[in-house]
């Protein structure tokens, strides 16, 4: 058997237990590996289902320009299957982005425009703002923006969701998630909780989001403030993040991330 091309391969992720990160906790823990995916990360899949369903409506035609703003898993994604598919790339980062993510997707063939991460969504500088700005100006391009677009949930709803029920025998009791976009908690949680209503779904936020906040008191809180950790957390409220699929949410702290990111690498083999 083989693929015929490298985008096949994004999916049917393991599950690996953990076993030192958790030991003294109740319970089997399980981790879904989504460095499995080609681009190394769980966004690979809604790039896929995102450009394959502008396909679909017309909204990204032969040789046109994916345009996004990215913390560079979803670009990483975006751009493996526009390398596939024959499409450009630009990437709109905030300058928080760590130097390599904007150098392997350079390095992928995408362009990267950097824009300042103390500014407000809507702010002309954001990268919110430079991407949409671009789509407008740019000819046959096209703006996934995966924080509003509902193929992000339902690539999740589709594959991530079955994914664990099936790996889990249905067994599951819990699902943690990031919260970013939204589009891998809310798509996941709405399967599983489908198929078991009493699974407790938990989101992960950081400080100075939104999230935690809004969800407990309904409040949009203004004082936002920037924070070091990549890829979730948000300063808006994208339309993938549906907070009645989300029981509750827990703040970390940007150095108790890190120190745990710190860990797993250290102890992955074993996890």
């Amino acid at each position: 058997m083989y693929y015929n091309s490298i985008i096949e391969t994004i999916g049917n992720t393991p599950l690996v237990k953990l076993n030192r990160v958790t030991k003294g906790a109740k319970g089997l823990i399980l981790a879904k590996v989504e460095y499995f995916n080609p681009g190394n990360s769980v966004k690979d899949r809604i790039a896929l289902k995102m450009i394959e369903d502008a396909e679909k409506a017309g909204l990204l035609k032969p040789g046109g320009t994916i345009i996004e703003g990215t913390s560079g898993n979803t670009g990483m994604g975006l751009a493996l299957a526009a390398v596939a598919k024959g499409y450009k790339c630009i990437f709109t980062m905030a300058d928080k982005q760590s130097k390599e993510k904007m150098d392997i997707l350079r390095a992928v063939g995408a362009e990267i425009v950097v824009c300042p991460t103390n500014v407000s969504p809507e702010d002309p500088r954001s990268y919110y703002s430079v991407a949409r700005r671009l789509n407008s100006e740019i000819p046959n391009s096209f703006y996934p923006n995966q924080y509003d677009n509902l193929s992000n949930t339902a690539a999740h709803y589709e594959a991530t969701g079955p994914e664990i029920w099936e790996q889990t025998e249905g067994k599951i009791t819990h699902y943690v998630s990031t919260v970013g976009t939204g589009g891998t908690m809310c798509g996941t949680a709405k399967y599983l909780k489908e198929k078991n209503p009493d699974i407790v779904t938990v989101g992960i936020d950081t400080y100075g989001s939104v999230f935690k906040k809004y969800k407990e008191t309904g409040v949009f809180d203004e004082e936002i403030y920037p924070y070091l950790t990549e890829g979730f957390g948000e300063d808006i409220l994208p339309r993938n993040v549906d907070f009645d699929l989300i029981d509750h949410f827990i703040k970390v702290t940007d150095k108790d991330g890190a120190i745990m990111t710190r860990r797993l690498s250290k102890e992955r083999a074993c996890l």
